[in-house]
């Protein structure tokens, strides 16, 4: 039998590591986090080969002073917490001081720092948990942390490090993550000598959104405003319209921190289940600000979870939140016929160009003004053969001179009426018209509802609506489905509904499960209009069902609706019967290819502004989709 034995500090510094540093990204986590609490305005990180050879963090924060550097590298040493009573009270990323000692433990590591009172710097190496050298050198204010060789001294861990550049893209995604955690610090990502993400630190959160997501998130944009006595949410979510397949853009910060939480992550999805397809999830960037006495950080090494003590109170203000900024937004989508190009100004051509001397601009300037008033007088300004040769600067097959004394590109789109007389249309430089703002004139308010031009029906399934200089095109289907559902919803929770007996009773045959979830939710069903009562066995009677449900209450959908309970994973709450029985209610919606009068279409258009949210079915499929009347136009050619 193995004798019981205490370990040695280096073996018990290195099982330390395990939970502190799993790659790269996670030595960067921690002293970029490091960096923010010291209060830099401005940090470097710099990695090579995917930060398992190379990771450089450099800030302009406080310094460590020369006395403590080595202090710096010791386990659970920290100037973030005195007691264990700070614990409830943290406002900082770091408190467990893990960091320094797991990092030094397994890599190589330099750090140079100079606070602003000292005359020098602090040059300190340890390599695997072992000092090197401690000395003065000159050093600008603040620190640089250099790890070298990460997992040099335990292979066996480092035989689990993926690729260079899948662990590069790890760090970079982390990096991204805190550049959007802190928008007020400068942060610059270089990789394998490459500038990869720059932010300006000008507290502008949704620059930085359009710098790491691009312009079509950034255009796509909600604000999120709330503030309560204990939580308090800024930020931006997505349109519908952006939304993903997984839940990699749900980013939300707490207190600075980025975490996941399956509590904030059920309120989001949540609020967004109206207005979206199922297994899609949105685009979030909200920042928190909870009173630290509600929080419990200290619950794993990576500080990404948490624990809330009042659960409901984070979930109810969350939903509340993403609910209010949805609501009343007209998110009807805007589809085009082509593809438009990108803006292809003539000066875009020129950045990648050498720039004329300013003795050659002052030439060309001449040379312009000089043709202009040669045009006007409508004479030669040089003979043929005494045409001036085009400057060095210049190369054949990309004429720098004509395009600087090109004019500027027009913003205004081309209207083309010779297209209208069946003339040939001269070649015209296609200019992007700006993007239409959907917000102003809204389609579906009752004020517009008297400028609504009824077209007609397409294919038996589509109305057509001209309005404002748009082409609405209306899903009957989807459209009757959502006004049957939230009619639905509504009767059911202001318990004004009615039962109608079945003759026949539908008979339903259940298994053991089904016979408990039954037992369990039997006082809602019953509350909501159905009768159902035993029949001998595992046999279930149906007499009556809810009269909005007469004419689809068949055995199958019954038997769906049990199984959707399992599914749920909730017991006893009315809320999931009431989402089942109103979902059972879309599938007497009218069907695609079922003709409607223009009566009737009026009718449903009319029961469609009663509705807080009519741009989506129950099932988040777009009920109205827009088309502009310059795509329409540029697909015949009258605008080009």
């Amino acid at each position: 039998m193995p004798n019981i034995t205490v370990l040695d500090q280096n073996t018990i510094n290195k099982i330390a590591a395990g939970e502190v540093v799993e790659r790269p990204a996670s030595v960067v986590k921690e002293l970029l986090e490091n960096a923010i609490d010291a209060k830099a305005t401005a940090v470097t990180v710099e990695i090579k080969d995917g930060g398992t050879t190379f990771i450089r963090v450099t800030d302009n924060g406080w310094g460590i002073p020369k006395e403590e550097v080595p202090l710096a590298f010791l386990r659970h040493s920290t100037s973030k917490i005195k007691t264990v009573e700070d614990l409830f009270t943290v406002a900082s990323l770091g408190f467990r001081g893990e960091a320094l000692a797991s990092i030094a433990a397994v890599s190589q590591v330099e750090l140079i720092t100079k606070t602003s009172t000292g005359l020098t710097g602090t040059r300190y190496q340890i390599d695997g948990g072992e000092e090197r050298s401690l000395e003065e050198i000159g050093a600008p204010e603040g620190t640089t942390f250099i790890a070298r060789n990460l997992f040099y001294n335990t292979p066996a861990r480092k035989k689990f490090l993926k690729t260079p550049a899948t662990e590069g893209a790890h760090v970079a995604d982390l990096v991204e993550k805190l550049a959007l955690s802190h928008p007020e610090v400068s942060i610059r990502f270089i990789q394998n000598n490459q500038n990869k993400l720059h932010t300006s630190g000008n507290h502008n959160l949704k620059d930085i959104v359009y710098t790491v997501f691009g312009r079509e998130i950034a255009s796509n944009l909600l604000a999120v405003s709330v503030k309560k006595k204990e939580v308090s949410i800024e930020g931006y979510i997505g349109k519908p319209v952006i939304a993903r397949g997984n839940r990699n853009y749900e980013n939300y910060f707490i207190n600075g921190r980025y975490i996941k939480s399956s509590v904030i992550s059920r309120a989001i999805e949540e609020a967004y289940k109206p207005f979206m397809m199922q297994h899609k999830y949105p685009f979030t960037m909200l920042h928190f600000s909870i009173e630290p006495e509600l929080l419990d950080v200290n619950v794993h090494p990576t500080k990404m979870e948490l624990r809330f003590r009042d659960g409901e109170l984070i979930y109810q203000t969350v939903y509340q939140a993403v609910s209010g900024a949805l609501a009343h937004k007209e998110l009807i989508p805007e589809v085009e016929l082509i593809k438009r190009e990108e803006e292809k100004p003539v000066f875009a051509a020129r950045k990648h160009e050498p720039a004329p001397e300013p003795f050659e601009k002052r030439r060309i300037m001449a040379m312009q003004q000089a043709a202009t008033e040669e045009k006007q007088e409508g004479g030669s300004l040089f003979p043929k053969r005494l045409v001036p040769p085009k400057p060095s600067f210049v190369r054949e097959g990309n004429d720098l001179l004509e395009n600087w004394l090109k004019p500027e590109p027009s913003s205004e789109p081309v209207i083309n009426p010779a297209a209208d007389r069946g003339e040939p249309s001269p070649a015209v430089k296609e200019e992007k018209p700006e993007q239409m703002d959907l917000f102003d004139g809204k389609l579906l308010e009752p004020k517009a509802r008297s400028m609504h031009k009824l077209i007609g029906q397409l294919f038996d399934t589509y109305w057509l609506v001209e309005f404002n200089g748009q082409l609405y095109i209306i899903d009957q289907h989807a459209a009757h489905e959502k006004v049957l559902y939230e009619k639905t919803m509504a009767t059911l929770k202001s318990r004004e509904y009615s039962s109608q007996l079945v003759s026949p009773p539908i008979i339903l045959t259940l298994n053991r499960n089904e016979e408990v979830l039954l037992t369990q939710h039997l006082k809602y069903f019953t509350d909501i209009g159905f009768e159902i009562e035993p029949f001998g066995g595992r046999e279930y009677a149906v007499r009556g069902v809810p009269a909005n449900l007469f004419s689809i209450a068949k055995k199958e959908l019954l038997i769906e609706m049990i199984d959707g309970l399992s599914e749920e994973g909730f017991s006893h709450n009315p809320d999931v019967i009431y989402e089942k029985v109103a979902s059972m209610s879309c599938k007497a919606a009218v069907k695609g290819g079922h003709k409607l009068s223009a009566a009737e279409a009026n009718e449903l258009i009319d029961q469609l502004l009663s509705l807080e949210n009519p741009y989506a079915c129950p099932h988040g499929r777009p009920t109205i989709i827009s088309m502009s009347k310059y795509e329409l136009e540029k697909k015949f050619k009258r605008i080009v």
